[in-house]
C-alpha cells in the first residue's frame, strides 16, 4: 500500500513542475506507518462509462480502512489527481486514534479520451476541462457516476463498499486545479460535500475560477468548512498570481462567514507543504464530527438587509409538470399555473394550497406573451417572443382602452418585465444574455433611453444568465430569477447578492403574503417561498420613490 501511495505521488501535471525553489518540511509522524495501527486496503479500478464526460477513461483508487464494516455506511474523502499526501497512512493513523471517522477514500484521476492510434496521436487530456471550470458538471460526475461505481466494488475479503450519502459525512480535496475542482464541487453541492481541503489552489483565470471569490462574497453562505494552503513562491503566470488569488479567496471566505483555516508558507507550486500539513488539515476538517458544519453569517450588507436570520426556503408544493406564471392579488394571495396541464393553483394567506377555479382576465388578447406588468395608471407592458427564428423579440404597450403598440424590438429573448417602485422605469430581462435592460417611461407610456443596465452572473455551463421573472422591492432593489438562483441588484445595476434555490434554476418570482414580505419562486416542478425583511413593490399601488443608491 505504501509503495502504491508513493507511486501515485509521482503523478504530477506540468503545472506542478514549474518554478520549484529548494524547500523541505519535516515528515509528519501521522503520515508514516505506525506500529500497532491496523492498515487499510487500497484497491485500483478504472472507469470509462461516463455520460457527463463522454469517451473518457480514468483510473481511481479506493482506500478502505481496517475498521470499516458494511453494516454502517462509511464517511467519504474524495481526492483529485489520485493518491496524494501519503493519505492511506494518514487515514490509518487518524482513524485508529479516533481523530477522524471511519472514512473510505476515493482517489480519482482526471479523464482522458484515448487516441485511436496512440503511436500517431495524443489522447485528449480532460484535466483542465474537468477541474478548472465552474459549474456542477464534476460534482454530478462524482455523485451520479463515479461513487455509484465505487459501491459496486468489494474489498479483497468480500466486504461490500457502502458510502454515506450525507453531505456532512463527505470531504473533498486536491491540489492546484484539483483543489479548485474540490471547492467548486462542494460549492455547487453543499448538500453532498461539506468539508474541503485545498492546497496551492488554482483560483485564477484558466477557465473562470478567478470569479469564485466574487461569487463567495455575493452568495448567501453555505454550510462548508475549508482548509487552505499556499506559498509565496507559487505560480505567477498568464492566468494570474496563485499566491495572491489564494489570499483573496481566504479573505472572501472569512468575509462571508465560513469556517476557514489557512496555512501560508514560502513554497512553490508542488505538493511538499500540502503533504506536511495533511494530517492536521484532516483533524480540522473532521473536528466535532458528527456535529454538522454550520452556516456562517456574511458581512454582505445586502444579505443582512433582506434576509431574516434562520429563515430559509420552504417548499410550497411539488410534482407539477412545470410551475410558472407566479402572481399575487391585492390581498397577497399568490397564484401559479401548472404549465401545459392548464391548472391554476392558489396559495392562501393561511399558507394553504388549493386549486383555483376563478375567472381570469387578460390584457393581451391577440398577443402571444411571456411576462407582463400593469402600472397603477392602467398601462400594461408585455414581452413577446419572436415569431420566426433569427428574429428579435418585442415589448408591447397595452393602454387602458385596449390599444396595443410595439414599443421595443431588438432583445434576443425578452422575458421578465417589471417597474421601478416609482414607476418611471421599465426593466426587461433578456433571457439569452447576461443583461436586464432599463427604459425610461415617457408620459404617453412609450419607452426611451434604452440601456443594457443590470449586469448578471452566468454559470460556466451556459452562455447566458437565463434571466426570467423580475420583481422590485420598495427600496428599489431588483430581484432576477436566473440560472444561479435569484440575483439581487442595487439601483445602480450591480448584483450585490445571490440567493440559491434548493431546486436551482428559477423561472419566476413574486412577492406575496398579507404584508408582501414573502418571496415566492417557481423552480421546475416545485414552488418555494421565503419570508424576508423587505416588502415587494406592487405595480397596482401608488408609485413609491425609494432612497437614492450609493454610487
Amino acid at each position: 500500500m505504501k509503495a502504491l501511495s508513493l507511486l501515485c505521488l509521482l503523478v504530477f501535471t506540468p503545472l506542478l513542475l514549474w518554478g520549484q525553489p529548494t524547500e523541505s518540511y519535516p515528515v509528519h509522524p501521522d503520515a508514516q506507518p505506525q506500529e500497532g495501527v491496523p492498515k487499510g486496503e487500497v484497491l485500483k479500478f478504472t472507469f470509462e462509462t461516463s455520460t457527463i464526460f463522454p469517451g473518457t477513461w480514468r483510473e481511481y483508487w479506493v482506500y478502505v480502512p481496517a475498521q470499516y464494516k458494511p453494516s454502517q455506511p462509511a464517511c467519504v474523502y474524495i481526492n483529485q489527481d489520485g493518491i496524494q499526501w501519503q493519505a492511506p497512512a494518514v487515514f490509518d493513523n487518524l482513524i485508529h486514534k479516533k481523530e477522524m471517522p471511519v472514512t473510505i477514500g476515493v482517489f480519482v484521476m482526471h479523464g482522458r479520451v484515448k487516441a485511436a492510434n496512440p503511436d500517431a496521436a495524443l489522447d485528449r487530456f480532460n484535466r483542465s476541462f474537468e477541474y478548472d471550470g465552474l459549474g456542477d458538471n464534476y460534482a454530478r460526475f462524482l455523485l451520479d457516476e463515479l461513487l455509484p461505481d465505487v459501491e459496486t466494488r468489494k474489498t479483497t475479503d468480500g466486504r461490500a463498499i457502502r458510502l454515506s450519502k450525507n453531505g456532512n459525512d463527505r470531504a473533498i480535496g486536491g491540489s492546484s486545479s484539483g483543489a479548485v475542482c474540490a471547492f467548486t464541487a462542494a460549492w455547487e453541492r453543499p448538500d453532498a460535500f461539506s468539508r474541503v481541503f485545498s492546497t496551492i489552489g488554482t483560483y485564477v483565470g484558466l477557465r473562470g475560477a478567478d470569479e469564485e471569490h466574487t461569487l463567495v462574497r455575493k452568495t448567501e453562505p453555505k454550510p462548508l468548512r475549508i482548509f487552505l494552503q499556499d506559498g509565496t513562491n507559487d505560480l505567477n503566470i498568464y492566468a494570474g498570481d496563485w499566491w495572491m488569488a489564494n489570499q483573496t479567496m481566504e479573505r472572501a471566505l472569512t468575509f462571508s462567514g465560513y469556517e476557514v483555516q489557512h496555512v501560508w508558507g514560502e513554497g512553490a507550486h508542488n505538493g511538499k507543504h500540502g503533504t506536511a500539513i495533511f494530517p492536521d488539515a484532516m483533524r480540522y476538517l473532521w473536528k466535532g464530527w458528527p456535529e454538522p458544519v454550520k452556516t456562517g453569517t456574511s458581512k454582505n450588507q445586502m444579505l443582512t438587509d433582506i434576509l431574516l436570520p434562520n429563515e430559509g426556503w420552504q417548499l410550497v408544493g411539488e410534482g407539477y409538470r412545470r410551475a410558472e406564471g407566479l402572481s399575487a392579488n391585492a390581498k397577497g394571495e399568490v397564484f401559479f399555473s401548472d404549465g401545459s396541464a392548464g391548472k391554476l393553483w392558489k396559495v392562501g394567506l393561511d399558507d394553504k394550497l388549493s386549486r383555483d377555479d376563478g375567472k381570469t382576465s387578460s390584457v393581451a388578447n391577440g398577443l402571444k406573451g411571456n411576462f407582463s406588468v400593469v402600472a397603477s395608471n392602467g398601462n400594461g407592458y408585455l414581452t413577446s417572443p419572436a415569431q420566426h427564428a433569427n428574429e428579435p423579440s418585442s415589448v408591447w404597450l397595452i393602454q387602458p382602452n385596449g390599444k396595443k403598440s410595439k414599443v421595443d424590438t431588438g432583445l434576443m429573448s425578452a422575458t421578465g418585465v417589471t417597474l421601478s417602485p416609482d414607476q418611471t422605469l421599465l426593466y426587461v430581462a433578456d433571457n439569452r444574455s447576461h443583461w436586464v435592460y432599463s427604459f425610461s417611461i415617457k408620459p404617453d407610456g412609450t419607452l426611451a433611453n434604452k440601456q443594457k443596465y443590470y449586469w448578471l452572473h452566468a454559470p460556466d455551463t451556459a452562455d447566458d444568465a437565463g434571466a426570467n421573472g423580475l420583481k422590485t422591492d420598495r427600496d428599489g432593489r431588483l430581484y432576477v430569477a436566473s440560472r444561479l438562483g435569484i440575483q439581487v441588484c442595487d439601483q445602480a445595476g450591480r448584483v450585490n447578492a445571490i440567493l440559491p434555490i434548493p431546486n436551482r434554476n428559477v423561472s419566476n418570482i413574486c412577492f406575496g403574503g398579507s404584508n408582501f414580505d414573502i418571496l415566492y419562486a417557481t423552480c421546475g416542478d416545485k414552488v418555494y417561498k421565503r419570508k424576508l425583511y423587505v416588502k415587494g413593490a406592487n405595480a397596482w399601488e401608488a408609485p413609491i420613490k425609494p432612497t437614492a443608491p450609493r454610487l
